[in-house]
């Protein structure tokens, strides 16, 4: 019997990653329908997770994974956090706009934070929450990843997200750390679930 997992994201970045995470694991992942939103109401990256999962699993009758990320600037006091993906148009503005707000700051400390929330049509089974710190650039470096990647130096690399090969993107990512807690004590498409 096929087992399907829902991703309840239309952020292509976001999918990509997520299907590669996920491959292996017995489940058919799939994304969202290409008309599904969520508005994401909550104040913290665990919150808007929950409400992408639940919707996604309401609306398709499947198990499904929902995704909050963004970025969290020390200097900024955790800003844009929750609003990474509303803190412009695009990811050129956003970068644009988050270097602005950091011109002339000593503190580039940053985390990018995933929360993880697994669900099925009315209940939350598992949810989880990695990241990954690091410091942003004065200035965008590499072509690869999406959002804010180009801006984000991983210290113990010496290379931006953008930088980084799929491999090693995923090994040091705040989603793939996040992914891998949500696998462990996993069996071929099986989840350990919280009770």
């Amino acid at each position: 019997m096929m087992r399907f997992l829902i991703l309840a994201t239309n952020n292509q970045g976001k999918l990509q990653e997520l299907r590669r995470l996920l491959a292996g694991t017995g489940w058919v992942v799939q994304a969202a329908p290409p008309d599904f939103a969520v508005e994401e109401t909550g104040t913290t990256f665990a919150e808007n997770a929950r409400l992408k999962a639940l919707a996604a699993a309401e609306r398709t009758g499947e198990w499904s994974v929902g995704d909050d990320s963004g970025l969290a600037v020390d200097a900024l006091g955790g800003a844009p956090g929750v609003y990474s993906a509303r803190y412009g148009r695009n990811d050129g503005e956003r970068i644009s706009r988050l270097l602005a707000a950091l011109a002339g700051q000593a503190d580039r400390g940053a985390r990018f934070i995933c929360a993880i929330a697994l669900a099925e049509p009315g209940r939350v089974l598992k949810e989880v929450e990695a990241e990954c710190r690091g410091v942003i650039l004065h200035a965008p470096r590499g072509n690869g990843g999406f959002g804010y990647d180009p801006i984000f130096l991983v210290p113990e690399l010496d290379k931006t997200f953008a930088e980084l090969d799929i491999v090693e993107k995923e090994r040091h990512s705040h989603r793939g750390r996040a992914v891998r807690k949500l696998l462990s004590g996993c069996s071929r498409g099986t989840f350990i679930v919280d009770h």
